[in-house]
C-alpha cells in the first residue's frame, strides 16, 4: 500500500503525478497533480491506492474527498496533439500542464514513471510503479483516472456507438465494432497502430 515515506524524505510540500489515457485508442490523455493536506494523509492511507486497484464507487468517492481539501492541478494532451507528437510527448505535455495547474509550486514532484518533464518550475523524481508507493502519486491516479472517464462517458452521448462510457477509449469488442460498423471518429488517434486498419471517413455525427 502506498503511504508518505517518500514525500517525507523530500520535505516541503511534495505533489505526486500521474497520467490517465496512454493506451486507449481513442480520447485525450488526462494528467493530475495532487498535493495532500497533513490533515488527509491518515485518512487517506485506509483506502488509497493505484486507481486501477479500486472499484469506480471507491475512486468517485476519494476524489470527491480530494477535491475539498487537496490542491490538485489537471492537464490533457489532446487527440492531435497525441496523433503529433507520440503518446508519451503528449503524456509528458500533459503531466506539465498539470503542475503548473497547482495553486502552490511544490518543493518537488513525485512523477509515476520512469520520464520527468523537461519544462517545470521545481524538481522532479520519476518514480517506477510510484502510484503504489507513494500516497500523494495515488492520489494523482485517482483524480486522473475519475477526470478522463467522465470526458469519455461525455464524448459517448455524441458518439454512442464504441461504448466508451464503459471502455473509456480501450480496444474493446464493442469498440471494435462499432470501428468496423462506422469508421473512425474525430477522437480517435490515428497514430495509434490498431486504428490505422479503421481509416477511412470520420464519423462527424452522432451515431445511434
Amino acid at each position: 500500500m502506498p503511504d508518505f515515506s517518500l514525500e517525507n524524505k523530500c520535505g516541503g510540500l511534495v505533489a505526486g503525478v500521474d497520467e490517465a489515457g496512454r493506451g486507449p485508442w481513442a480520447g485525450p490523455v488526462i494528467s493530475a497533480a495532487v498535493i495532500l493536506p497533513p490533515e488527509l494523509q491518515d485518512e487517506l492511507k485506509v483506502g488509497l491506492d493505484d486507481s486501477k486497484k479500486l472499484t469506480p464507487q471507491k475512486r468517485t468517492a476519494l476524489f470527491a474527498l480530494l477535491q475539498g481539501y487537496a490542491d490538485i492541478g489537471i492537464g490533457g494532451a489532446s487527440v492531435a496533439e497525441i496523433d503529433y507528437h507520440n503518446i508519451l510527448k503528449a503524456t509528458l505535455v500533459s503531466m506539465t500542464r498539470a503542475i503548473s495547474g497547482l495553486k502552490t509550486t511544490p518543493r518537488k514532484v513525485l512523477i509515476d514513471g520512469n520520464h520527468v518533464p523537461k519544462n517545470i518550475t521545481c524538481p522532479g523524481k520519476a518514480v517506477v510503479k510510484g502510484d503504489g508507493i507513494s500516497l500523494s502519486i495515488a492520489a494523482a491516479s485517482v483524480v486522473a483516472k475519475v477526470t478522463r472517464d467522465q470526458i469519455m462517458a461525455t464524448l459517448a452521448v455524441r458518439y454512442p456507438v464504441y461504448g466508451w462510457e464503459k471502455n473509456a477509449g480501450y480496444g474493446t469488442k464493442q469498440h471494435q465494432r462499432g470501428l468496423s460498423n462506422h469508421g473512425i471518429s474525430p477522437h480517435h488517434r490515428r497514430s495509434f497502430a490498431p486504428i490505422s486498419r479503421f481509416l477511412g471517413p470520420r464519423t462527424d455525427e452522432p451515431q445511434n
